[in-house]
């Protein structure tokens, strides 16, 4: 009898010994030397992500690591999904990552100035996304940003997410618009931030190139703005890969402002939430021409003489 008690002790000391081992080996830094990308397909059981970890070897072992989930009351809590595991994670922490569905978010950018056309290339070409494109009509409906989504999430939600975004940035900008600002509604708020965006990529030349469209269309002079002609060109499908030519500024096109007075008849592009602001807030300025200045900027003047000057000095760099 004494022995049996004995041995009893004995069995309860090294099951205690080792419970205490597995919740430390469960605890403790993992063996995964390098970073993993785990997707969770939908449906799956907690056995087959397991064994998903352990063939990847973010877990070292997927008994214990199903015991243990079982222990703590989370072998039922499973989103499907996108995981990151970095080096050296531990069991416990995997656990808590996909029984919390603290899922990994893939990025895409959509960059100032982008067309439809590009923003449909750029969602076609990724594979972390699902489904089909409906792409609005017009170019402006879509705000320039960067947008975090799920592996597997639909192409059609990013452009939902950036159609909303691009509504609210519009609605801020034109309800706190400089009332001088000549333009008669939103759209073309719209329509002018989207040619601001294309002439110049320099935060602090924007308001004054929007002074300059706002000053013309005040006067009732043609913008003559090479991106419109460009857009006539091209409609944003792709890059005109040339310079434009005097032949191209005859082109008979609703955006060829050098032909037509005031604003071409949508947005050439989708303007970023800084040329937005612009167009609602020009610098109040006296300029109605600009010119680059050969150093990635413009320099802009108030009559033409001025104007040609600044040309001269723009085709003497250009020309070294």
């Amino acid at each position: 009898m004494k022995k049996i008690f004995v041995l009893s002790v004995v069995l309860l000391l090294l099951g205690g010994i080792a419970t205490l081992l597995a919740f430390k080996k469960f605890e403790n830094k993992g063996s995964l030397s390098n970073d993993v990308y785990l997707v969770v397909p939908k449906g799956a059981s907690f056995r087959q992500v397991a064994f998903l970890l352990g063939q990847e070897n973010v877990i070292d072992s997927p008994f214990l690591f199903r015991v243990m989930a079982r222990v703590k009351g989370l072998d039922k809590n499973i989103k499907a999904g996108e995981y990151y595991f970095p080096p050296h994670i531990s069991m416990q922490e995997v656990l808590q990552k996909i029984a919390t569905g603290d899922v990994f978010y893939r990025k895409i950018t959509f960059a100032e100035g982008i067309t439809n056309a590009e923003i449909a290339r750029l969602l076609l070409a990724s594979d972390m996304l699902e489904g089909e494109l409906e792409l609005a009509e017009s170019e402006g409906v879509y705000l320039p940003e960067t947008y975090k989504f799920e592996y597997g999430a639909s192409r059609q939600s990013i452009l939902n997410h950036a159609r909303s975004a691009m509504d609210k940035v519009l609605d801020q900008a034109w309800n706190n618009r400089d009332e001088s600002v000549p333009v008669k509604n939103k759209y073309e708020l719209l329509i002018l931030a989207s040619i601001i965006e294309k002439e110049t990529s320099l935060p602090e030349e924007r308001a004054l190139v929007a002074s300059v469209f706002a000053n013309r269309l005040k006067i009732g002079m043609r913008l003559q703005t090479d991106p419109t002609v460009i857009y006539a060109l091209t409609l944003g499908k792709s890059d005109l890969g040339r310079s434009l030519t005097r032949k191209d500024l005859q082109i008979d096109s609703p955006y060829n402002t050098y032909q037509n007075l005031g604003l071409p008849p949508t947005p050439i592009c989708n303007p970023g939430a800084e040329s937005i602001w612009a167009a609602a807030h020009p610098a109040d300025t006296d300029f109605i021409f600009f010119v680059a200045d050969g150093n990635g900027g413009h320099n802009f003047a108030r009559t033409l003489g001025e104007h040609n000057r600044n040309v001269k000095n723009w085709v003497k760099k250009i020309s070294k």
